[in-house]
């Protein structure tokens, strides 16, 4: 995937303001086992390299809607918030405009 740069400024007061030049390098499905459970649950790997260093976000998606965040790397240690609000700016957006709908025929 193309690197991205981050489109965090310095004034925002965002988590990736902790970061110099943060930019996606790619958005992974993943397979992710725990402890708890004795299946394989889904998750989205954000890996992301800056001035700082690399690391990833890694999204779990549960069974009934619940959702974790766990970070890797340059994100061991933040915080549940932090680390879901370094994922919604980091992550890729769609390119596409409004939604449209064929005309066919």
């Amino acid at each position: 995937m193309a690197e991205i740069e981050s489109s965090a400024g310095p004034d925002t007061g965002t988590p990736v303001d902790r970061l110099t030049n943060a930019r996606l390098l790619s958005l992974d499905r993943v397979p992710i086992r725990t402890r708890e459970s004795g299946v394989t649950l889904s998750g989205w790997q954000l890996s992301i390299e800056s001035d700082e260093g690399k690391g990833a976000i890694v999204l779990v998606e549960a069974p009934a809607s619940k959702s974790w965040y766990r970070g890797d790397g340059l994100f061991l240690g933040w915080s549940p918030d932090d680390l879901r609000a370094a994922y919604e700016l980091l992550r890729p957006r769609a390119e596409t405009g409004a939604f449209e709908i064929q005309q066919l025929g």
